[in-house]
């Protein structure tokens, strides 16, 4: 159970940052390869040194888990990953007991536990003596720490990242309510239990679902769309510096037209590197219609969208 109470932070906003600046922001993901805008650098910063979570939402594949692992890199921290998905609970995602565990150490410890109830003239004597005994097999020691529980606990300031909330349930979400105000839960067994630091917390949805607006207000909002031409290839610059850079050009330059057609699954940044990629282990240096037509596999999943492109092609390649 979640405890109502709120808590005051181990540490005022900005304690310990590593960002001094939004431009900071922008540098520090551009040395790890993560070409981010003015509006996604301030959403960060802004994250860090208000210490509230930041809801991020925007279609797959838009770099938006990549954020998370980008923002631990830059802080050299940990990321911890929680993966949401239909049926999650918060014994999952919070804690749970090691009950093989418990049942093992009272096979050993049967002995120990015989003595305590030598003498017991009842069963609820025996129950009693037992009962005072319990703090020892419901300690920290048979505790199974989920996601959220680790992010709180841990030794020092980390990244968690709640990706994919919008498919998990609303019951869910409103559990999440709680743990991101208060950043504190109560195990009956074991009483409150603080966040030693807080932890830097992003939210990542699809628009699966709609989040609930009790939830927005308790975050920062950002909202990440694919990458415009410029971008996007200064992306693939990062990422893959080796590659021709009239090679990288004509990829995008396809991918961002692919992406205006009426597709069931749109092109991801990632696929983009992916189609670089395989040119490069193809020894090619430039993008025809043909190869275009021979490769397209690599970034759309779908015979109908594939279809689709390739009637695309024709006029992409033919204004060339």
């Amino acid at each position: 159970m979640l405890a109502a109470m709120s808590v005051t932070p181990s540490s005022p906003p900005g304690a310990g940052s590593s960002f001094g600046s939004v431009d900071e922001v922008l540098r520090t993901f551009a040395e790890h390869g993560y070409i981010a805008d003015k509006r996604i650098a301030t959403s960060v910063f802004l994250c860090d040194r208000l210490q509230k979570p930041l809801l991020i939402e925007g279609p797959a594949g838009c770099g938006k888990t990549e954020l998370g692992k980008v923002l631990a890199a830059a802080h050299g921290t940990e990321l911890i990953r929680l993966q949401c998905y239909e049926g999650l609970d918060e014994a999952k995602a919070l804690y749970e007991w090691a009950y093989p565990k418990q049942l093992l150490y009272t096979q050993i410890l049967r002995d120990k536990i015989g003595e305590t109830l030598t003498g017991a003239q009842t069963l609820r004597e025996a129950v009693t003596r037992i009962a005072s005994h319990e703090d020892a097999f419901f300690s920290e020691q048979f505790l199974l720490a989920r996601p959220l529980l680790q992010a709180l606990r841990s030794e020092r300031r980390v990244v968690l990242l709640i990706d994919e909330v919008d498919r998990a349930e609303a019951e869910f979400e409103a559990f999440l309510l709680e743990v991101l105000s208060d950043f504190q839960v109560s195990i009956p067994e074991l009483g409150t239990l603080r966040a030693r630091h807080i932890p830097l917390v992003l939210l990542t949805s699809n628009n699966a679902r709609e989040m609930t607006d009790a939830l927005k207000r308790r975050c920062l909002y950002l909202h990440v769309g694919f990458p415009d031409t410029e971008r996007e290839l200064a992306i693939v610059r990062a990422r893959l510096p080796h590659a021709p850079e009239s090679l990288s050009a004509e990829v995008v330059r396809v991918v961002q037209a692919l992406r205006k057609l009426d597709l069931k699954k749109k092109p991801s940044v990632s696929e983009t590197l992916e189609w670089v990629r395989a040119l490069v282990v193809l020894n090619v240096e430039t993008l025809d219609k043909t190869l275009a037509e021979s490769t397209l596999n690599v970034v759309l999943k779908y015979d109908g969208d594939i279809e689709r492109a390739e009637e695309k092609l024709g006029e992409l390649f033919a204004r060339k």
